[in-house]
C-alpha cells in the first residue's frame, strides 16, 4: 500500500490537457496533480527521466524504491472497484538496475528462505490437526477408530473458511469442535447429500436428518 506522502501519478481516463505546457495529452496520458495548475505531464512535473516498474515483485518493487532517490506510485482507476489501484512504481534507471541485481545475486538465498517457510507452515498445520483431531476423540471417546484425524483435516483445510480455521478451533473451543463433528455426520452418517440431489430444500433437509444426527453424536459421546 502507498504511503499517503508518496509521490503519484495518474494514468488518466478522460482527456487531458497540461496545465503548464499546454500540451494535449489526450486519454490515457500519465499525469501528477498539482494545486491550481491541475494535470502536469511528467516532462514538467520533472518525472519524465524515470522508468516504469510494474507491480508483481515486491522484493525488487521495495529494493528500487529504497535506492532511489526520487520515485512515484503510478495509480488507475478501476471502474469495477471504484477506487485508484496500484499498477507499479516511477524510478531512477540505476536504482532499478541495481535492485534486480541484489535480487539476481541473492536469488538462490530467498528461494531456499521460502522453502523453509513454507515448510514451517505446514508443520505449524499438522501440529494443529493433530491437536485438533485429540480434541475431537477427548470430547467425542466412541467416535470410529480414525475418523477424528478425517475429521480434523477436512474443518482445518487451509483457505476453505471451514470451521477449523476460526480463532475458536485454533483455541480447541468445545463448540467449534462440535461443528466440524456435527458436520461430518450430517454428509457421512445420514442421507443428507441424497436429499440435496434430488432438490430438497437444504434446511428442509437438515431437519430430516437432525434426530438421526443427534442420535449419532449422543453415541460417540458416549451418552447412550
Amino acid at each position: 500500500m502507498q504511503k499517503n506522502d508518496d509521490l503519484k501519478v495518474f494514468i488518466s481516463s478522460r482527456e487531458s490537457k497540461c496545465g503548464e505546457c499546454g500540451e494535449d495529452l489526450g486519454t490515457h496520458a500519465w499525469i501528477t496533480l498539482q494545486g491550481e495548475k491541475g494535470a502536469l505531464c511528467l516532462s514538467c512535473a520533472d518525472l519524465d527521466h524515470l522508468v516504469y516498474l510494474p507491480s508483481g515483485d515486491a522484493t525488487v518493487t521495495r529494493r528500487a524504491k529504497k535506492h532511489s532517490r526520487l520515485s512515484a506510485v503510478v495509480l488507475k482507476w478501476s471502474r469495477a472497484r471504484k477506487r485508484y489501484e496500484r499498477q507499479g512504481l516511477l524510478v531512477e534507471e540505476e536504482a532499478l538496475e541495481l535492485a534486480e541485481k541484489e535480487c539476481e545475486e541473492d536469488k538462490e538465498q530467498r528461494e531456499k528462505n521460502r522453502i523453509r517457510a513454507a515448510e514451517r507452515r505446514e508443520e505449524l498445520d499438522e501440529q494443529f490437526i493433530i491437536s485438533f483431531s485429540k480434541r475431537i476423540r477427548e470430547l467425542y471417546p466412541n467416535c470410529p477408530a480414525g475418523r477424528e484425524k478425517a475429521i480434523a483435516r477436512h474443518a482445518c483445510l487451509k483457505y476453505s473458511g471451514r470451521v477449523g480455521r476460526s480463532a475458536s478451533a485454533k483455541a480447541l473451543d468445545e463448540n467449534a469442535v462440535y461443528l466440524a463433528v456435527r458436520a461430518h455426520i450430517r454428509h457421512t452418517e445420514t442421507t443428507y447429500d441424497e436429499l440435496l440431489m434430488r432438490g430438497v430444500d437444504r434446511w428442509e433437509a437438515r431437519e430430516a436428518i437432525e434426530y438421526l444426527q443427534d442420535e449419532i453424536i449422543d453415541k460417540w459421546r458416549g451418552n447412550n
